[in-house]
C-alpha cells in the first residue's frame, strides 16, 4: 500500500514541475511580447531627440494643415455635384479667413500654417512657417489631383518635424481626410508617439469627411477630438470649429495673444 503510492506522488511532483515550467516560459514570451510590440509602436530611430525644438521656441501657434488626395476623394460629395477635394479645398479656404482676421487683431502674434497633401505618398506643399495666405491658396488651388492609397501616419509624421522647427511652444495636427489608413505608418501608433514624444505639446485634430468618425476614436487616447462631416456644409462647420474655436481661441483663453494696439485720439 506505501510502496503503491509513492509512486503516484513521484508522478504528481513532475507534473507540478512541468506546470511551473510551462507558466515560467509562458510569462517569458508575454513579456517577450510586450517589449517587442513597444518597439514597433516607438523605434528606436524615432527617439526623443527627434522632439526636441530645433531652437527656441516662444510666443505663437503652428498649425499644420494635412489633406487627403487619396483616389476615393475624386468621388462626389454629398448633397453636392462635385468632387470631395473641390469641396475640401474651399473648406480650407474659407477656414484660413479666420486667420486674417485674427492676424488684424493681433499683429504681433506669431501664426506659422504649412500645407501637406497626402495619398500614398505626402507632399509638403508649403511648409510650416509665417503665415502667407496667397502662397497657400496657390499651394491649395495646385494640390495634386486625386489618386492612390492613404499614407495618414506618415503625413502625420512629417508634419511633426516640420512643428518642431516653427519656433513656437503651441503645435496643431489638423487633418481632413474620407478614409481609413491604406500605407505607412499606421495613424493610431503616430498619434500615440507624437502624444507620449511631445509629452501633449502637439495637439491632433481630424475632421472625418464623408466617412465614419469612429474610425478615429484613437484620437481620445492622446486628447485628441475627431468631428464627423458628411457634407461640405458640415466640412466647413467643423473646420470652423477646431481652427477658430480651438486652435486660435486656446491661445486668446491662454493669454497669450498681445493687446491691440491703442489708437491715439489726436
Amino acid at each position: 500500500m506505501t510502496k503503491s503510492s509513492v509512486p503516484r506522488r513521484g508522478a504528481g511532483s513532475r507534473r507540478i514541475l512541468v506546470a511551473v515550467v510551462l507558466m515560467g516560459v509562458i510569462f517569458f514570451l508575454t513579456r517577450r511580447t510586450s517589449r517587442d510590440d513597444a518597439s514597433r509602436a516607438f523605434p528606436a530611430s524615432q527617439d526623443t531627440a527627434r522632439y526636441v525644438p530645433s531652437g527656441d521656441e516662444g510666443l505663437g501657434a503652428s498649425i499644420a494643415l494635412l489633406l487627403d488626395v487619396s483616389g476615393s476623394m475624386a468621388e462626389t460629395a454629398q448633397g453636392d455635384a462635385r468632387p470631395k477635394f473641390i469641396v475640401a479645398r474651399e473648406a480650407l479656404q474659407a477656414m484660413l479667413e479666420a486667420t486674417d482676421s485674427f492676424a488684424v487683431k493681433q499683429p504681433g502674434f506669431p501664426i506659422n500654417v504649412g500645407l501637406y497633401a497626402f495619398n500614398g505618398s505626402v507632399t509638403r506643399l508649403v511648409p510650416v512657417k509665417p503665415y502667407n495666405r496667397a502662397e497657400l491658396q496657390n499651394a491649395l488651388a495646385s494640390s495634386p489631383e486625386p489618386k492612390g492609397s492613404t499614407a495618414i501616419g506618415d503625413a502625420m509624421e512629417l508634419a511633426r518635424g516640420d512643428l518642431y522647427r516653427a519656433g513656437t511652444i503651441r503645435k496643431y495636427i489638423l487633418v481632413v481626410t474620407d478614409g481609413e489608413n491604406t500605407s505607412g505608418r499606421s495613424p493610431r501608433d503616430v498619434a500615440r508617439e507624437i502624444a507620449a514624444r511631445s509629452q501633449g505639446a502637439v495637439r491632433q485634430y481630424f475632421v472625418a469627411f464623408d466617412v465614419d468618425a469612429s474610425r478615429f476614436d484613437f484620437l481620445k487616447e492622446v486628447k485628441g477630438e475627431v468631428l464627423g462631416a458628411a457634407n461640405g456644409i458640415a466640412l466647413r462647420a467643423g473646420l470652423d470649429s477646431i481652427y477658430r474655436g480651438k486652435i486660435l481661441a486656446e491661445s486668446m483663453n491662454a493669454g497669450e495673444t498681445l493687446s491691440p494696439p491703442i489708437k491715439k485720439t489726436p
